[in-house]
C-alpha cells in the first residue's frame, strides 16, 4: 500500500469511526435511523473526526500512538456506557450527572451488571473496532504530519463545522425544530437522533457553562415582602380580578400582591424583564369550593418509587386500592418521566416547576428560594415538618435540597436507622418515623419510598423476595410479580401508617397524597401491558400515572380532567387554604376550573381538547373542534412553560419577589 493510500485511510479513519458508532448507536436505540438527523450527524461526525485526527497526528511518534488509542478507547467506553445507560434508564446520562453523581451511581452495580449481561450484542458491536485495531496495531505508523496539512485540516474542519450550524439554525420545522433543539433547550434524547451523541456532548457542555455564569451572577433581594404590599400593588391586584370576573359572580383568585407593573418599569435585566412581563399576564386559577377544605389538617405528601396505576389492585395492594377507590379519583393523571428520573420527578411533584434539561434541577434549587414548596408553606402556618427518605440520605444531594423546602431532613446515614438492605422497606420507615411527629400537630410529613426500585427480580431485589409467598400464586412472568411484591410494601406501608393515624383518632383529620416519581421503567413494555392487562405503547399512554388524594370519611370524587404531577402542588395549596400564586407555578389546581394541559418532557402535551405527539408529529383531536391557530397557541404555551421554568431556576426568580 503506498503512502498516499495510507495517508488518505488516517485521515478518514476517525470521522469514520465515529460515524460507525453514532450509526451502531442509532440502530440499537431509535426506531428510525436514517432521518434528516442522520444527515445531520453525519456532518457534525467530519469536524470531530478530522479534530481527533490532527490530535493524534501533530505530535512525535510516541504521543501520537498514546494519543490515537486513548481516544479510541475514550470513544468506545463512550459510547458503550450511553447505550446501557439507556437500556436502564430509557435516556442518555448528561455530562452534568457524571460530573455530580458518578460515586453515588457506583452503589446500583446489580443493575449495571445485569444490563452488561442483557445487551452483550451491543457491546461487541462497539468493542468491534478496538479489537480489530488490537489485531493489526503493528501495520499502524504514527509519524507526524506537515504543519501545512495540519492548518489545512483544521480549516476544513472548521469550514464544514460552520456549514452544518447554518444549516441547524435555518431550519424550522416542527414543535422540536432542528434549530429549537441546537440553541433553546437540552432534550438529550431528541438531540442525540437529530445531531448524534458527540455533538450533544458539546451542546451539554454549552449548557454546564451556562448555569456557572447564571450561578455567578449576584443574587438579588430587594423588592417586595408579600405582607407589606403598597396601595398600588393592591389595586393592580383588584383590577386583575374585576377584569376577569364573569358578570354578576363574585370571583376570586389564588394570587398574591405583587405589583408587576412596578416591578417592570424598575428592570434593567432584560431577561427579568421579560419573566415579570411574562408571569404578570399569566391567567391565574380561581378559588373554588375545594378552597380550604383541609385548612388547618395534617398533611402527609408521598413521592412514591416506580409506582403505577397498575400496581392498586385490590387483592393485591388493598391500602391503596381503598384510598384510590374513597379519595378524589384521578382517572386521567399523567406522570411524565424528566431527564434526571427519580430527582427530576421529586422536583416537579414537590415544586409545581418543570426540571430544566441537563442539571440536576431539585440539587440546584437548594440554592434558592422556594416559597410554594408544601414545607415552606405550612411552615410559615405553624405546621412541624419533616422529610424521610429511606435510602442513603445524600443520594441526589436530597440533604441540601430538602431542608430548602422548609424539611427537617432524615435519610439512612443521617438519623433515620432503617435496615440497610437493597431497596430498604418502606413500612420499616413508617414504623421507625411516625412516632417523631403524630403527637407535633398539625404536621406536614414528605417521603420518597423506595421499595418500588427496579430490578424486579427475586434475587437481587430484597423487598421482592421479601414479599414473595404473597404473589407466587399470581399469574404473572416473575419480574411483574416481583415488582407487585414491591409495591405490596410500600402498601402495607399505608396500612400501618392509616393504623396509627386511627389510634391517635386524627385520621380524619390527616389528608395523604401519593404519586409516582415516574412509570416502572425497569419493567419491560410488554411486561408493563401484561401489568395492566391491556396492550401499552411506547407513546403518551405510557406515562398514565396515579395521584392518591385521601382522608378518611372524606366525600369520594371522581376527576375526569386531564392532570399531571405538575399539578399536585397547587392542588394542594388550594386544599389547605395557602396563600400562593397560581401564576408563578407551571401546574394548575387540577379542582379549579382552570384549562388542563398535560405537558411532557419531549413537548408532547395533551388538553382537553387534543393531544399532541411530537415523536410522530400527530395531534389527535378530542371534540372535533382543534383549529391550526389552537395547536399553535398550545405549543407556544408548552415552549413559554419550559422556558421560564428554568428561568426560575436560573435566576433565583422567586428571591427578587421577596
Amino acid at each position: 500500500m503506498d503512502n498516499k493510500v495510507k495517508n488518505i485511510l488516517k485521515l478518514i479513519f476517525f470521522p469514520a469511526l465515529v460515524l460507525y458508532f453514532e450509526t451502531i448507536l442509532k440502530l440499537f436505540i431509535y426506531e428510525t435511523v436514517f432521518n434528516i438527523g442522520y444527515v445531520y450527524m453525519c456532518f457534525f461526525s467530519m469536524p470531530f473526526g478530522l479534530l481527533f485526527y490532527l490530535l493524534s497526528t501533530s505530535f512525535n511518534e510516541k504521543a501520537n500512538k498514546i494519543l490515537f488509542y486513548s481516544i479510541v478507547s475514550l470513544l468506545t467506553f463512550y459510547y458503550g456506557t450511553q447505550i446501557i445507560y439507556y437500556r436502564i434508564f430509557y435516556t442518555f446520562t448528561s455530562l452534568y450527572s457524571i460530573i455530580v453523581g458518578a460515586r453515588k451511581a457506583l452503589s446500583f452495580t446489580d443493575v449495571v451488571l445485569s444490563a452488561l449481561f442483557n445487551n452483550i450484542p451491543e457491546l461487541i458491536t462497539i468493542l468491534l473496532p478496538a479489537i480489530i485495531l488490537l489485531l493489526f496495531h503493528r501495520k499502524i505508523r504514527f509519524e507526524k504530519i506537515p504543519q501545512k496539512y495540519i492548518l489545512k485540516i483544521a480549516l476544513s474542519a472548521a469550514v464544514i463545522q460552520s456549514a452544518i450550524v447554518f444549516t441547524v439554525l435555518s431550519s424550522d420545522g416542527g414543535t422540536l425544530s432542528p434549530s429549537y433543539l441546537y440553541t433553546e433547550t437540552f432534550l438529550v434524547v431528541d438531540s442525540v437522533d437529530k445531531f448524534g451523541l458527540l455533538t450533544t456532548g458539546r451542546l451539554d457542555i454549552k449548557n454546564i457553562l451556562k448555569n456557572i455564569v447564571f450561578s455567578a451572577e449576584p443574587e438579588r433581594t430587594e423588592i417586595i415582602e408579600s405582607e407589606n404590599t403598597t396601595d398600588e400593588s393592591k389595586n393592580n391586584s383588584q383590577e386583575y380580578e374585576t377584569e376577569h370576573r364573569p358578570e354578576g359572580q363574585e370571583a376570586e383568585y389564588n394570587i398574591m400582591d405583587i405589583p408587576f407593573d412596578e416591578l417592570i418599569k424598575g428592570e434593567g435585566n432584560e431577561a427579568i424583564k421579560a419573566m415579570h412581563e411574562y408571569f404578570s399576564n399569566i391567567q391565574p386559577t380561581k378559588k373554588n369550593e375545594y378552597t380550604g377544605k383541609y385548612k388547618g389538617k395534617n398533611l402527609i405528601l408521598i413521592t412514591a418509587e416506580g409506582f403505577s396505576p397498575y400496581a392498586v389492585k385490590k387483592d393485591i395492594t388493598p391500602t391503596l386500592y381503598k384510598m384510590y377507590e374513597e379519595g378524589f379519583k384521578f382517572k386521567n393523571f399523567y406522570t411524565p418521566s424528566w431527564g434526571v428520573s427519580t430527582s427530576d420527578g421529586e422536583y416537579v411533584a414537590c415544586t409545581g416547576l418543570i426540571p430544566k434539561e441537563g442539571i440536576w434541577s431539585f440539587y440546584k434549587s437548594s440554592k434558592n428560594y422556594m416559597p410554594f414548596a408544601m414545607g415552606n408553606q405550612l411552615k410559615k402556618e405553624g405546621y412541624e415538618t419533616k422529610a424521610y427518605h429511606n435510602h442513603y440520605f445524600d443520594y441526589y444531594f436530597r440533604h441540601e435540597s430538602h431542608p430548602n423546602l422548609g424539611y427537617t431532613y432524615k435519610g439512612l446515614g443521617n438519623g433515620l436507622n432503617v435496615t440497610e438492605t437493597w431497596p430498604e422497606s418502606d413500612l420499616e420507615m413508617i414504623e421507625l418515623t411516625v412516632p417523631e411527629y403524630i403527637d407535633m400537630q398539625p404536621f406536614h410529613v414528605y417521603y420518597m419510598t423506595v421499595s418500588g426500585h427496579l430490578q424486579y427480580n427475586f434475587y437481587g431485589n430484597y423487598i421482592a423476595a421479601k414479599n414473595r409467598d404473597l404473589v407466587d400464586n399470581l399469574l404473572y412472568s416473575d419480574n411483574v410479580k416481583a415488582y407487585l411484591a414491591c409495591n405490596i410494601e410500600l402498601d402495607k406501608a399505608m396500612e400501618k401508617l392509616i393504623q396509627e393515624l386511627e389510634k391517635r383518632g386524627i385520621v380524619e383529620d390527616t389528608l395523604i397524597a401519593i404519586s409516582p416519581d415516574h412509570y416502572p421503567y425497569g419493567l419491560t413494555l410488554a411486561e408493563i401491558s401484561e401489568l395492566a392487562n391491556k396492550e401499552i405503547k411506547s407513546n403518551l399512554e405510557l406515562y398514565r400515572g396515579v395521584f392518591l388524594l385521601w382522608s378518611k370519611g372524606m366525600e369520594h370524587v371522581e376527576i375526569d380532567k386531564v392532570c399531571s404531577s405538575l399539578d399536585i402542588i397547587p392542588t394542594l395549596s388550594n386544599l389547605m387554604g395557602l396563600e400562593y400564586d397560581s401564576r408563578l407555578l407551571m401546574g394548575r389546581d387540577i379542582l379549579s376550573d382552570s384549562e388542563p394541559l398535560v405537558v411532557f418532557s419531549d413537548r408532547s402535551w395533551i388538553t382537553d381538547k387534543a393531544f399532541y405527539n411530537v415523536k410522530t408529529g400527530e395531534t389527535s383531536s378530542l371534540n372535533g373542534e382543534n383549529t391550526d391557530a389552537y395547536i399553535e397557541e398550545i405549543e407556544k404555551t408548552v415552549k413559554d412553560k419550559f422556558k421560564y421554568s428554568a428561568m426560575i431556576l436560573e435566576t433565583n426568580y422567586y428571591n427578587i419577589l421577596k
